[in-house]
């Protein structure tokens, strides 16, 4: 990579001000889902064009190996569809006709890999009240997009520079364009809260039933592959409503060379296509999520009978998904290894009727390992203080381990965040599970039929009374400190009056 180039921020930036030539342009929908696509085809003429260079430099002078070569590299990029015959162009007018046609016919000639990637973007769709305006937009793009560039020597870097790219504009898009945004992104704190709890293992099936761009499932692969030496001995699943975003998913996965996945397009909870060959639910050995927040159209409807038996234990209310979501990838784990971590509203806790009768069999059925609240505003477009929740369908006892963590957080005026710190306190109290005054409580299934399987934190682990406790005790030291330092200086004054004769010693 050019010396320029080198700092991630400074690429970072780059690619945002990319994004920013489009504000007030057209929706930003519109323009992160072309910024993306741009930049996977920068990505994918970059590795090809080093791989290329490096085989001219073997076998240049062997026509026949050299083409057998080509022909065998992970992706194929046919004449005039690289980033590059792109930039060169930019001048002329029809760059968004020249970016699609591009896109296209990469999409077929890598057919195996990326099939259907590319038929929901079109850059020459969209309509601007000036086309050459649209033209100067789209050079304006390419070239600031021109300025990163990977080298041979940071081939094994790529993936990271890339995936950091990805994450840092995911972030920025949800902190400045959340209302207009359509998809829920997990802030990389609360992703790896996830991966450090749940601690994916190799040989594990995974899955996120509601992945989005996929962030999650990367970051499972990476945990596995620093934890047991490289492997990649390991599946990754998921399925994704929106498309464009499923797109991005399977973007994300190429180009950190995450080749054993599945990812599905569809509804999760309508349609979930992450079937076997005889139309059954595959099962998982870990499954991690973060769906949409108190779904209202979440297909009451359409579930009250559903051929997969996934509502066995209550069909949640037609106005709140969350339990369909929570009892759908419970349906999905191994009957063996199952565990699972999804992040939730707190509402989830305690709000009653129907969803009161579900988490009495769960508790009652020993699937809930964990409730470990969260801080408010920590999420990116919501100020609701989620929880996530843990379930293993093979536990040690019968107890439930309730952490509350909502009071550690390093405070923003708009977005509270996690630092290593906080989610190191969290990993230890969940491993650990005693305990812990003010932040942990290891409590039975009993205690909590007691509390008519209320799961409200504030039941369980009761911070305010021991702060109190605390603070009082504290006040009395303090008081008792005082007490003596008054009694040396009356001494002391008395010595003075008696040295002076106006009071006699005893």
């Amino acid at each position: 990579m050019r010396e320029n180039a080198k700092n991630q921020e400074a690429i970072n930036q780059t690619f945002w001000r990319a994004c920013e030539a489009y504000r007030g342009k057209c929706q930003p929908e519109i323009y992160k889902d072309w910024i993306f696509n741009l930049l996977f085809l920068k990505y994918i003429s970059d590795v090809y064009k080093i791989q290329h260079n490096l085989l001219y430099e073997k076998y240049g002078a062997q026509k026949d190996i050299m083409v057998m070569q080509i022909e065998n590299m992970r992706f194929s990029l046919p004449k005039e569809t690289d980033f590059y015959f792109l930039y060169e162009s930019r001048f002329q007018a029809g760059n968004g006709e020249r970016i699609d046609r591009a896109l296209r016919i990469v999409e077929v000639a890598n057919v195996d890999k990326l099939h259907s990637m590319f038929q929901d973007v079109s850059f020459n769709q969209y309509q601007f009240d000036d086309e050459k305006e649209k033209n100067d937009i789209l050079r304006h793009v390419l070239e600031l997009i021109a300025e990163v560039k990977f080298e041979k020597d940071e081939q094994e870097h790529t993936p990271l520079i890339m995936g950091r790219i990805c994450e840092y504009l995911l972030e920025q898009f949800s902190v400045y364009y959340r209302h207009a945004t359509r998809e829920l992104y997990t802030p990389a704190q609360v992703s790896d809260l996830l991966i450090d709890l749940m601690q994916p293992q190799e040989g594990d099936d995974i899955c996120d039933p509601v992945c989005g761009s996929g962030t999650l499932l990367l970051k499972c692969g990476d945990y596995i592959k620093h934890h047991f030496n490289g492997s990649k001995r390991y599946a990754l699943y998921g399925q994704e409503v929106e498309s464009v975003t499923w797109s991005l998913a399977k973007m994300n996965l190429f180009m950190h060379h995450e080749d054993n996945h599945r990812i599905e397009r569809g509804d999760t909870l309508r349609n979930p296509k992450l079937q076997d060959d005889q139309g059954q639910l595959i099962a998982f050995d870990l499954i991690l999520g973060h769906p949409p927040f108190s779904q209202s159209q979440w297909g009451y409807e359409q579930l009250q009978n559903d051929r997969f038996n996934r509502f066995d234990r209550g069909l949640p209310p037609k106005t709140k998904g969350d339990y369909a979501f929570i009892l759908h990838m419970l349906k999905t784990l191994k009957p063996d290894s199952g565990r699972m971590g999804v992040v939730m509203p707190r509402g989830v806790l305690f709000r009653g009727a129907y969803e009161a009768q579900i988490r009495q069999k769960l508790v009652e059925e020993n699937l809930l390992d964990a409730v470990i609240g969260l801080p408010e505003k920590i999420l990116y477009g919501t100020q609701i203080a989620p929880v996530i929740l843990v379930f293993k369908i093979k536990k040690q006892d019968s107890t439930v381990l309730f952490v509350d963590a909502s009071q550690d957080f390093i405070s923003g005026k708009v977005q509270n965040t996690l630092d290593v710190r906080h989610i190191e306190k969290i990993v230890q109290a969940y491993h650990a599970r005693e305990h812990k005054p003010q932040y942990a409580e290891v409590v039975t299934a009993q205690t909590i039929a007691n509390h008519d399987f209320n799961l409200n934190l504030s039941l369980y682990v009761d911070r305010y009374q021991q702060e109190e406790t605390l603070e009082l005790e504290v006040i009395l030291q303090q008081r008792q400190a005082l007490q003596k330092q008054l009694d040396r200086i009356d001494q002391d004054i008395t010595s003075h009056l008696q040295a002076l004769g106006y009071v006699q010693g005893s």
